[in-house]
């Protein structure tokens, strides 16, 4: 079975289907470590996106089969995506969205200790930011500039696909959890071949 990449993305019941026998394609997680760790689809391998893009050279010697990439609901994925088929990755597809829609859809997940995803952190920090800022500007003049900032990189963010923020807040201990580096990926990779 081989996957190409100007195949549509996969749907979950899709997904099920290939890997109920245990045999199905390699499952890559490009989230945060943090996020893995709260909740993973069983048998996924946690590459987080910066290490991805960073070492996708080197990763490719362990990747000959079928991959299908996952976040939380697809955009780091597709750029996952992107980054292995520039650098040669053939059999690649994305969950069409993420662990979001495999839970929704009724998929088993592996827990470990619950925190916010990145998503919903960059929603607490500009909502928090542009209240502030808006409730302040009425006493400081020109303060409210801060909340046109943010407005504007949400909707950079939104054209992109990409968002500081959330690269920013990925960042800190709360979302590293355990570090992944690619001797710790190479790793899991070679021992589950």
């Amino acid at each position: 079975m081989t996957i190409h990449a100007d195949k549509p993305r996969l749907d979950p019941a899709t997904l099920r289907d290939l890997t109920r026998n245990g045999e199905g394609p390699r499952l890559l997680d490009v989230r945060t470590p943090g996020e893995f760790r709260t909740a993973h689809i069983p048998g996924s391998y946690n590459v987080p996106l910066d290490t991805l893009r960073e070492h996708r050279t080197e990763l490719l010697h362990h990747l000959n089969e079928d991959v299908i990439l996952i976040c939380r609901s697809g955009a780091r994925a597709a750029q996952a995506e992107q980054a292995l088929a520039e650098a040669g990755l053939p059999n690649l597809r994305v969950l069409d969205g993420g662990v979001t829609a495999w839970e929704t859809t009724g998929g088993p997940l592996t827990r470990g200790p619950e925190r916010w995803d990145l998503e919903r952190q960059v929603r607490l920090i500009a909502g928090s930011i542009v209240v502030v800022t808006g409730v302040a500007g009425l006493f400081l003049p020109g303060l409210h500039l801060i909340s046109t900032a943010v407005g504007a990189g949400l909707t950079v963010a939104a054209l992109t696909n990409t968002c500081a923020m959330g690269m920013l807040l990925a960042k800190l201990p709360y979302n590293r959890g355990p570090r992944t580096d690619l001797d710790t990926v190479v790793t899991a990779l070679r021992d589950s071949s």
